[in-house]
């Protein structure tokens, strides 16, 4: 059975060369010198680890790793959970042990690693207590992984000046105040407040978080109960990515010790009081909060470089993945950004209506209408974060009349046909296409990637279009307008639909539209009500 795990144990042979002058510290030995062997038959030759089997350890035995990990990877496993104290990596056997600073953080990290089976490299590997207590390693004989651990060592202690303390394998700072001022930057995905409550409750009860943009970054605050949580939080994500190589988390304590949220909705929460109003549109800051909060300094300190240990990719994310920090689940370590789409309407869907309506979660590539089954198509998105969100946001939703099924396809990419074959129009290339929406990095459009709803958003309206004129535009387009509401400046407005569907129908239509005075309308799902 996988989920009950023996360790390997230690013998007195010194056989492995790979493993020579490699000593595992167990409670109940003395040896000096003992070496370990990764053979899974030993456990009945050293009776004296029977009774420990299953015992909590802060050393924890990782196995049936993939043959080409990296120690960044197995170093990343543990990193949300604590500081990583040591690593050990048996590549010959497709193991490894990693120590972690404390019994505790080793348990969450069991814990949390039961309920959730690890994956490195699309493979499940497996993780348990060791028998050892510590775990000691010949740096000489483990010189690369002791150089990764050092230059990740170095990023976490770098990241939390100690002030007055030498910092230690277990030296934390007094943690100042629960509340955690969060920026993240190279924002080039959508960071939800859902995302970061995922992140950060790994690390304690969070009660309350504030969303909102300041200096044109997306910032947050978040309260946990305790200081210490904080502290630990900090200590583990600060300079971590949410995403591969985008959305890097800079973390600081607030001068704040508690937050007062006004309203529960995607831009503020009180976990602590589900009761609270919506309040759409409305500030989800306490005035006096607000005020404190300016009094802060308007930017965290950004190093120079995100850290001197150059990451790798897929160690990147798997660190994403081994936190639970990609919020759509499984992404982070495959390759497919292309979308299966079924179910459609084959009489009326075309490459630029699924163009645009795909294009609001993501730059769509190119899309391919097949040509023998014209109720599917496939739609390639610029990448995986992109081709989940447009699939958890449209996959039962209607489309000219049809229910769709939106699902991951096999393809990693959409084929052109080849030179001079007429395909009657079913693939068109949208690489360079003036429409992608997210082409500039950090665009406010991914701070406003919302589900299908009746009411939509509409800006880049010009100055002579009147209410009227936009309300027929609409009905126009099949359905019935049933409010609108011009924004201040008359530029942007809302405009609610009697459904869903019938606003999806009308984004098809009328997104770019020609509304004259060289304006081109801007069309996009909207969180609000009219």
């Amino acid at each position: 059975m996988d989920g009950i795990l023996t360790d390997v144990t230690v013998g007195i042979k010194r056989g492995s060369d790979e493993l020579s002058g490699t000593i595992l510290s167990s409670s109940n030995s003395t040896m000096s010198s003992v070496v370990v062997t990764a053979n899974g038959n030993d456990s009945k030759k050293f009776k004296g680890d029977d009774k420990m089997i299953g015992a909590p350890s802060r050393v924890l035995h990782i196995r049936k790793l993939p043959s080409e990990v990296m120690e960044t990877e197995v170093i990343a496993l543990g990193l949300p959970f604590g500081k990583v104290t040591n690593i050990l990596m048996l590549k010959g056997k497709n193991q490894a042990f990693l120590e972690m600073a404390s019994e505790e953080a080793a348990i969450t990290m069991v814990n949390y690693y039961t309920a959730v089976t690890p994956h490195l490299r699309n493979q499940p590997i497996y993780i348990q207590y060791s028998n050892h207590k510590e775990l000691k390693t010949d740096n000489a004989l483990n010189q690369r992984a002791q150089a990764v651990l050092q230059a990740v060592t170095a990023v976490q202690t770098a990241s939390t000046p100690l002030t007055g303390t030498t910092v230690s394998e277990s030296a934390v700072t007094p943690a100042q105040s629960p509340v955690l001022r969060v920026i993240i930057d190279n924002m080039y995905y959508p960071v939800t407040l859902d995302v970061l409550y995922q992140i950060f409750s790994k690390f304690g009860p969070v009660l309350k978080i504030i969303t909102f943009t300041k200096n044109n970054q997306f910032q947050a605050l978040l309260q946990y109960s305790d200081p210490m949580n904080a502290q630990q939080a900090k200590l583990a994500l600060d300079g971590q990515n949410i995403y591969n190589a985008c959305c890097t988390l800079r973390i600081d304590f607030s001068k704040l010790v508690n937050l007062n949220v006004k309203y529960n909705n995607d831009k503020s929460r009180d976990y602590t009081r589900p009761d609270l109003p919506s309040g759409d549109g409305q500030s989800s800051m306490d005035p006096a909060i607000a005020a404190a909060f300016a009094k802060e300094s308007s930017l965290l300190a950004v190093p120079g470089s995100l850290s001197p240990l150059a990451m790798p990719g897929a160690a990147a994310a798997a660190a994403a993945a081994a936190a639970g920090r990609v919020a759509m689940s499984g992404v982070a370590s495959a390759n497919h950004s292309v979308l299966l789409v079924s179910n459609l309407n084959d009489e009326m869907v075309t490459p630029q209506s699924l163009f645009t309506l795909f294009g609001v979660y993501g730059d769509v590539q190119r899309v391919k209408i097949l040509y023998n089954k014209k109720d599917s198509a496939l739609v390639q998105m610029t990448d995986v974060n992109q081709a989940q969100l447009a699939m958890s946001h449209l996959n039962g939703q209607k489309m000219y009349g049809k229910i769709i099924r939106v699902t991951l396809s096999k393809h990693q990419t959409v084929q052109l046909p080849r030179e001079g074959l007429d395909d009657q129009g079913l693939t068109k290339d949208f690489t360079n296409s003036p429409l992608h929406r997210f082409k500039k990095p950090g665009s406010k459009n991914f701070q406003n990637i919302f589900p299908p709803s009746a009411t939509l958003h509409l800006s880049n309206i010009p100055p002579l279009t009147t209410e009227e004129n936009l309300k027929i535009l609409f009905t126009n387009t099949g359905g019935k307008v049933k409010g609108f509401k011009f924004f201040q400046d008359h530029k942007m407005a809302l405009l609610q639909m009697c459904s869903v569907e019938e606003a999806i129908q009308a984004l098809i239509d009328l997104h770019n539209y020609d509304l004259g005075e060289n304006h081109h309308l801007r069309v996009s799902f909207s969180k609000s009500t009219i």
